[in-house]
């Protein structure tokens, strides 16, 4: 069973701007809040950015100003939008339930930033 899909990685360049998707499946996104977790080589993943049922968002420091997460609860769908790309940036990008439940990772999709 597919949970999660994100798409939407790719080779960006610094300063420039990409946007992330997260297909939910239904049942996941009526979990009450949703978020996006990176994971930079060597490095321990990280969460990103967070999103209530009801709109609320939270960001990590180090995204903070740059990036924003929204949801599209007719299309079960969770998007981050990554502005001011720098190349700390990347990394693989992962969403999930927030607390994660380790049954739904996926793929990840791969953002590379570099000039």
């Amino acid at each position: 069973q597919v949970h999660l899909v994100e798409s939407g990685g790719a080779l960006g360049q610094p300063g420039g701007s990409l946007r992330l998707s997260c297909a939910a499946s239904a049942r996941i996104f009526s979990i009450n809040a949703m978020g996006w977790f990176r994971q930079a080589p060597g490095k321990q993943r990280e969460v990103v950015a967070t999103i209530t049922a009801g709109g609320s968002t939270n960001y990590a420091d180090s995204v903070k100003g740059r990036f924003v997460i929204s949801r599209d609860n007719a299309k079960n769908t969770v998007y981050l939008q990554m502005n001011s790309l720098k190349s700390e940036d990347t990394a693989v990008y992962y969403c999930n339930s927030i607390p994660f439940d380790r049954r739904y990772w996926g793929q990840g999709t791969q953002v590379t930033v570099s000039s």
